[in-house]
């Protein structure tokens, strides 16, 4: 199999090479090896495939250590003898396809998004979106419907709830005073959300049972959930019109293509895995 040189390895070999003050782009030629040029562009491009963990290392670094492994696998490749192995050139056309594939769909996306883009597709999500009810609520969870009545008989009488919820509710929101915060539709159980609905801000529900046990229940206080803003989903928006980009430029080229399937009913598709076939 294809052993490509360790990275790692030419960095050991690493000291700090300052660049002369001359003109500097991607055509600079840095070293040539056999009469073969090695250039600016070919270590950005060496650079830019490397593992985050190497591009995180210091420039000085990373250019003796590119520099280095480009010269060795030089030396190394014009030191070959002998026609390429099928699985080298096979890897070579599936790497040319690929990147020119990828040339292909960054040009299809290059305006694919613009802010007036990106808004449309905003207000096409948001516009005719509701906001959402949330709800602040605190409960108090005891065993039985006689233990939930007879706080309600005493919330009635003026105790107070928080209080209640400290020393009744079994729940681990009793040393908070049951406070459950701020929730919407869909966050609580079927049951204790459709009491939470019934109720009006401030008031307090009769006794509502659950998996969990009794609750008494009382609505604090419930708001209009703002609707996020653009920039809170700017990503998710270009994500999206980007996929959508890929897409249709991907259907629009097959559609356009000529594709002729070979009939492949009898072979065994553990074929793939038989690397000895492009030895």
């Amino acid at each position: 199999m294809q052993k490509p040189l360790s990275f790692v390895a030419a960095l050991g070999l690493a000291v700090t090479l300052a660049m002369p003050a001359k003109a500097q782009d991607a055509s600079t030629v840095v070293a040539t090896v056999n009469g073969t040029e090695i250039t600016i562009g070919h270590m950005i491009v060496a650079r830019a495939s490397l593992p985050q963990q190497y591009q995180e290392l210091p420039d000085e670094v990373l250019f003796t250590g590119i520099l280095d492994q480009l010269i060795q696998q030089s030396a190394l490749a014009d030191s070959y003898e002998g026609d390429l192995p099928a699985r080298v050139a096979i890897s070579i056309e599936n790497e040319t396809r690929s990147l020119k594939a990828g040339e292909r769909l960054d040009a299809a996306l290059a305006n694919a998004i613009t802010p007036e883009i990106v808004q449309s597709a905003y207000d096409e999500r948001y516009s005719d979106v509701k906001a959402e009810t949330e709800f602040n609520a605190s409960h108090i969870l005891v065993e039985t419907e006689e233990e939930a009545l007879a706080l309600v008989e005493a919330l009635e009488g003026g105790q107070d709830f928080a209080a209640l919820a400290r020393e009744k509710s079994t729940g681990p929101s009793g040393p908070g005073g049951g406070s459950l915060g701020w929730f919407g539709k869909g966050a609580m159980v079927p049951a204790f959300e459709a009491a939470v609905l019934e109720l009006e801000d401030g008031s307090i529900s009769a006794p509502v049972k659950t998996q969990f046990g009794w609750h008494v229940v009382k609505r604090n206080e419930s708001r209009e959930a703002d609707l996020p803003t653009l920039d809170e989903v700017r990503a998710d928006l270009v994500t999206e019109i980007e996929g959508t980009v890929a897409t249709t430029t991907i259907e629009a080229v097959i559609a356009g293509a000529t594709v002729e399937r070979a009939d492949s009913e009898g072979i065994d598709p553990a074929i793939l895995k038989n690397l000895k076939l492009v030895e």
